[in-house]
């Protein structure tokens, strides 16, 4: 990784926000196993307590941190839709992580980005919703971001100079027996989905 992933690594780690590229779009990150960072996060998005974020993993493996294990049916699933722009929402109540999931599930997504993995896998697990106030247009480039965000964050990648031509993830909800589309996705998604819900 170029020098300023590193630098957006050592923000995140200390609890700050960064400005970051995903597989989808800009995004406005911090890292998740902090109540600190998260509290910043919310601040700085001006987002309601009780909406819970989706958090990026770099690894099936990393679930285990929220106390959530997987059915073999539910591995099944997300090792056929992961890595990729796909959020997938899965039962999570641990009062431990309340601040996090506010009372509801919580989201989760692997990316298929080696150095937002690699990333992830240096300081944990992040909160990185899109780096856009609410009713503004999602960030694709980094002079967008940090247009909205520049003064508020520690950090961004400077890097990526090229627009991203991702759109906002599909959701899926794996909290019950069967995965439900919650929010659109393509054919090959879909196809899955049916397979397992047998519609």
């Amino acid at each position: 990784m170029d020098k300023s992933w590193h630098e957006v690594a050592r923000a995140l780690a200390s609890s700050q926000l960064a400005l970051i590229p995903t597989d989808t779009i800009y995004g406005l990150a911090a890292k998740a196993l902090g109540k600190e960072a998260i509290g910043r996060l919310d601040k700085v998005k001006e987002r309601a307590d009780s909406k819970p974020y989706i958090i990026l993993i770099a690894a099936l493996s990393d679930l285990s941190v929220f106390n959530i294990y997987l059915s073999d049916q539910q591995k099944l699933f997300l090792n056929q839709i992961w890595p990729g722009p796909i959020s997938v929402i899965l039962p999570c109540s641990s009062s431990s992580f309340a601040y996090l999931h506010r009372g509801r599930n919580l989201a989760f997504r692997l990316p298929n980005h080696s150095k937002l993995c690699s990333l992830v896998k240096m300081v944990g697990p992040l909160a990185a919703p899109s780096a856009n106030p609410a009713g503004e247009s999602p960030a694709k480039t980094i002079a967008m971001a940090k247009n909205y965000y520049g003064n508020k964050v520690a950090a961004d990648i400077r890097a990526n100079q090229e627009p991203l031509t991702g759109i906002p993830s599909a959701v899926v909800d794996f909290s019950g027996p069967k995965p439900v589309l919650i929010r659109p996705s393509g054919p090959l998604v879909e196809k899955i989905i049916q397979s397992f819900t047998g519609e």
